[in-house]
Formats: C-alpha cells, sequence, structure tokens
C-alpha cells in the first residue's frame, strides 16, 4: 500500500530540513512549525500585524542563494533558539552561532550573521521576519507539500545520476505510487493516517532544486530536465488537510 516514507518541516525558510516521526495536522494549516519564519531579503512591506503572503523572491532562498545550503540550521521549537552551523563544505559561514529569535538581540545576531554570509546578494539589510500563525509558504494558502519517490526515481533514469529527495523541500514523500500519478490527483482527497488532505495544486518546479543539499552545488538542472522529458516542469502536489488527525512514518495513504 502506498505509505509515507518522510515526513519533514522547515522551520526558517530556505534552511535546513528537520525529520519527523510524526505531526498533528489541523484543518487548513500546515505541517506544525513548518516556515515560522524567513530572512527578508531588503525590504518587502512585511507587517507582521497583518501578515500577508509576499512571494519567494522577498526572502533568503536556495533559488537565488544556494550558499544557504552550506549552513545546517537547528530550530528548538519551545524556545525559539535558532542555531546554525557550517556544514563540511562550506566557504564563507564563519563558525556556530546560536541566537533567540524571539528576543530582537537575537534575531539581531542572525540579521549580522547573514548579512556578512549573503553580502553579495542581498538588496538590503536582511532581517528575520515571524507573525503569529503565518506560514512563509512558497503559495499564498496553507498547504502540505507531497512529492512522490517514485517520480524521483524516474528523474534519475531521465538524468542518470542520483537526485537527492530533499532537493524538493517537500513535508511528506510517499513510496508505492506509480511513477507521475500524483500529478492527476487534483482535485482528489488524500487519508494519511487519521488525516485528510485535498489535493489543489500540481507543483511548478524552480532552480532550487539544481541545488544539492549536502554540498550547495548547482550541479542539475531539473526544470529543463522535466520540461525536457514531460513537456512540462511539475513535480509534486501541494494538499490542504480538511480533516485533522495525526500522520507519522510508515502511514498509508489511500486516494479516496
Amino acid at each position: 500500500m502506498p505509505h509515507i516514507r518522510l515526513i519533514y518541516r522547515y522551520p526558517i525558510k530556505g534552511l535546513t530540513a528537520e525529520p519527523l516521526a510524526r505531526a498533528s495536522l489541523a484543518p487548513g494549516q500546515t505541517v506544525p512549525g513548518d516556515r515560522l519564519y524567513a530572512i527578508e531579503n531588503g525590504p518587502s512591506g512585511f507587517d507582521p500585524a497583518a501578515p500577508a503572503y509576499f512571494a519567494k523572491t522577498h526572502f533568503l532562498m536556495l533559488m537565488k542563494n544556494e550558499r544557504l545550503a552550506q549552513l545546517r540550521a537547528s530550530f528548538d521549537h519551545d524556545s525559539h533558539v535558532l542555531t546554525l552551523d557550517p556544514s563540511p563544505h562550506a566557504q564563507a559561514a564563519n563558525g556556530r552561532i546560536e541566537a533567540n529569535l524571539r528576543s530582537a538581540e537575537g534575531r539581531a545576531a542572525i540579521e549580522r550573521f547573514f548579512a556578512r554570509f549573503c553580502a553579495d546578494e542581498l538588496r538590503g539589510p536582511p532581517k528575520v521576519l515571524h507573525a503569529d500563525g503565518h506560514s512563509f509558504s512558497d503559495v499564498a494558502r496553507k498547504v502540505v507539500s507531497i512529492i512522490n519517490l517514485n517520480s524521483l526515481a524516474a528523474l534519475e533514469t531521465m538524468i542518470g545520476a542520483k537526485v537527492h529527495p530533499l532537493r524538493f523541500r517537500a513535508n511528506l514523500y510517499v513510496d508505492g505510487w506509480r511513477a507521475w500519478s500524483e500529478l492527476d490527483l487534483l482535485g482528489k482527497e488524500l487519508n494519511a493516517g487519521s488525516a485528510r488532505l485535498k489535493v489543489i495544486k500540481r507543483i511548478v518546479r524552480c532552480a532550487a532544486t539544481n541545488v544539492d543539499p549536502d554540498t550547495a552545488a548547482r550541479d542539475l538542472n531539473i526544470p529543463h530536465t522535466l520540461m525536457r522529458n514531460l513537456g512540462h516542469a511539475d513535480c509534486g502536489i501541494y494538499a490542504e488537510v480538511i480533516a485533522g488527525g495525526e500522520i507519522k512514518v510508515g502511514d498509508g495513504v489511500e486516494i479516496l
């Protein structure tokens, strides 16, 4: 039976994935703790008192800033302490930094770090952004992103090389679906664990997928490969939670 192989969330937009064994999904919400913070790349007009969707181009993100993959981020969801360590492939990082994003001093320390780390890629002073209940998703609606691992296997055949699943920065990775069959699920409902989701959109891939999450090298051209072989650049789906419940690694995923 198709099942959940992996679950991830991304506390800081553009930074390291956090693996989860389980998650409690609520109607109309993301995976808890997903994209809680973003690093603004120059003034965007984001208002924490009235948070609204902004395109990812307003923030530091892998599509433009692949050096972010040189960092290993760890986030404590109780204290909101963010720890950044350089990866083994880091060239521009300056050792470990640890800061509390709930404090003005902590946010300022992270902002100073990125002002140095991404100095030649900034459009203005970097700023840590957060608003209660807001998710800095790539789409305006609160969604769960899903990747079909058999589609990734088919993509590897097209490319002739291994493709790291985390290039796609999804929340759920499903094993057991026929390759590319997820693209035909628009409007369908899924039972995953005790939660129910509705598929609302195919995910059009951008240049972020070209960045190796281990090495930070921009070493593949996945959107071009998809377009050349399939006639589109879609890989993965967005789904909205329509009935809350718990999901865990190994849970079945049923198409209703």
